[in-house]
């Protein structure tokens, strides 16, 4: 067998496999996920909420739970869990699509992008949860501007790090991410 037909082969076998460009799974959480993601709180910016991000297994697999209590108290009002992206989307990428579960109140996932320089920009999409696991497709044209200076929605390729945030209200939060998929 030469190194032509070998190729082919694996060719063959990793597109007869199913997976494509039309679907990229992003993180299931497995494999040492701290090191990619990092928990921050309003704190940094003088806020009063508290909370964390663990790591999580059970029957269902693993997960990462993003718990705490938000407080708007000293203009606060945010817990999130960021992983900034390794490369580039491209461009015809679609949205988002999480499988989530939770205590059945809103969360947001909130896109930063090479034009939201300040701490204060990013895009964000709204979700539910339930008590049971739901998928969630957000659309990049769900996704809101957090100010007059960005652009209306975010372009795929100018994606560089996805949060989970429970945001906006006095609330106690738990909400638990065990998929990340760009499609």
């Amino acid at each position: 067998m030469t190194w032509r037909t070998l190729i082919a082969a694996g060719l063959i076998v990793a597109f007869g496999t199913g997976a494509t460009k039309a679907e990229d799974m992003f993180e299931t959480f497995e494999t040492n996920p701290s090191a990619r993601w990092t928990y921050f709180a309003d704190a940094v910016m003088g806020g009063v909420s508290t909370g964390e991000a663990t790591f999580e297994q059970d029957a269902s697999g693993s997960f990462v739970r993003l718990a705490g209590e938000v407080s708007t108290d000293n203009n606060g009002g945010f817990i999130q869990v960021r992983r900034p992206l390794s490369e580039r989307l491209p461009t015809d990428t679609q949205g988002v699509r999480l499988k989530v579960r939770g205590n059945g109140g809103a969360y947001f996932i909130h896109l930063r992008t090479k034009g939201t320089r300040l701490p204060w920009q990013y895009y964000q999409a709204e979700f539910t949860t339930s008590q049971e696991w739901t998928e969630v497709h957000l659309s990049f044209d769900a996704f809101k501007p957090s100010g007059r200076l960005l652009r209306k929605t975010p372009r795929a390729d100018a994606v560089t790090s996805i949060g989970l945030v429970a945001f906006g209200r006095d609330h106690i939060a738990q909400v638990d991410v065990s998929e990340v998929a760009w499609y």
